[in-house]
């Protein structure tokens, strides 16, 4: 396996003493040359539509830290927008969307096959990426997971404890089923396309898996996900899967194998020692550094990056951050964390 990239490597299994190292948001408004190219597109939403842009924005980081896998930029709101939904950002609030709140929501929205007329600049900026990217350093794809983008399509925003898909999901379970259902396709076709403009591994980003409970997470944050997962691999049967269920704690247990990934992501909460003796024994874990070390780096930063390495590197392990890099980081620190990872 030595001829492959190094994160194909842990991603198929390998054990390694220096793990690849990524971060979530690694093309982001920590660092200047974002800012800059950000503001020569505009807005957000112009950056992630730009394929010259979104593929410069995606490299800088590769150029500045050597990073071992680049991950496209966008963004998981992608899909209800292409989906037919209204979407924009508010300055310092993030995202803003038409809600569905019942049955007449659904009735106009657009099928899996209308999505590409949208998204095809996304698969632009994977076709420069797959041709501009270092040969050593691997492309990867992402989607949002069903049940997260489906909490924005309800609530329109992003809430703290998800209340109003909740509240769709046992108020007018008809609705809501349909309404994961086609999120669920859609990302099926979106992440294919990706697939063949050059992604080598997707990510499914659950970020908010950790508020279904009980059978609700296996009907909502596992079965949607096994879905995507086992229809990819049956079109790209050498496909590398990364799953994110963030906050699922117990429900980590064995989710990788009931959902076919190849990797499982763990958040900030996971003691990495109990992730040692309970999820990597099944295969690949990435993580999970707490962001914000980023913030504060110096030895805390540089201890706990060896801390992590050290204690996952009996079994495959992609070495991550817990959640996104945030904006008050200082670039600086990304050279100690790789510093200390890679000593």
């Amino acid at each position: 396996m030595t001829d492959k990239k190094k994160l194909l490597r842990s991603l198929a299994g390998e054990a390694m003493d220096v793990p690849p190292v990524w971060l979530m948001r690694q093309a982001g408004r920590y660092l200047p040359e974002y800012r800059a190219t950000r503001a020569q597109a505009g807005d957000f939403l112009s950056l992630c539509y730009n394929p010259e842009l979104a593929a410069e924005v995606t490299l800088q980081p590769i150029r500045r830290f050597g990073f071992d896998a680049s991950i496209l930029f966008a963004d998981i709101l992608l899909i209800p927008q292409a989906l037919g939904a209204d979407l924009w950002f508010v300055t310092g609030e993030g995202p803003r969307l038409s809600t569905i709140t019942d049955a007449s929501g659904m009735a106009g929205m657009k099928t899996k096959d209308d999505i590409h007329e949208t998204l095809n600049p996304i698969y632009e900026t994977v076709k420069i990426l797959a041709e501009e990217l270092p040969k050593e350093t691997t492309l990867i794809g992402f989607a949002g997971a069903p049940w997260t983008v489906a909490t924005y399509m309800i609530a329109g925003r992003g809430t703290p404890d998800q209340a109003p898909a909740h509240a769709l999901r046992e108020g007018d379970p008809a609705t809501f089923e349909a309404l994961i259902d086609l999120i669920t396709d859609a990302t099926i076709e979106y992440l294919d396309m990706q697939v063949q403009a050059g992604a080598e591994v997707v990510k499914l980003f659950d970020s908010w898996a950790g508020s279904l409970k009980g059978e609700a997470f296996d009907k909502y944050a596992l079965a949607p996900t096994k879905k995507i997962i086992t229809e990819l691999k049956s079109r790209h049967p050498d496909l590398p899967v990364i799953a994110f269920p963030r906050e699922a704690g117990e429900k980590y247990i064995g989710f990788a194998d009931a959902v076919g990934a190849d990797c499982l992501a763990i958040d900030t909460s996971v003691d990495v020692t109990w992730a040692a003796q309970n999820l990597q024994v099944a295969g690949c874990v990435q993580g999970n550094l707490d962001p914000k070390l980023m913030v504060t780096g110096g030895e805390a930063l540089a201890s706990e990056a060896r801390r992590i390495r050290d204690a996952l590197k009996g079994g495959p392990h992609v070495f991550n951050l817990g959640h996104g890099i945030t904006p008050d980081a200082d670039p600086e620190n990304v050279h100690i964390l790789l510093d200390a990872i890679r000593s």
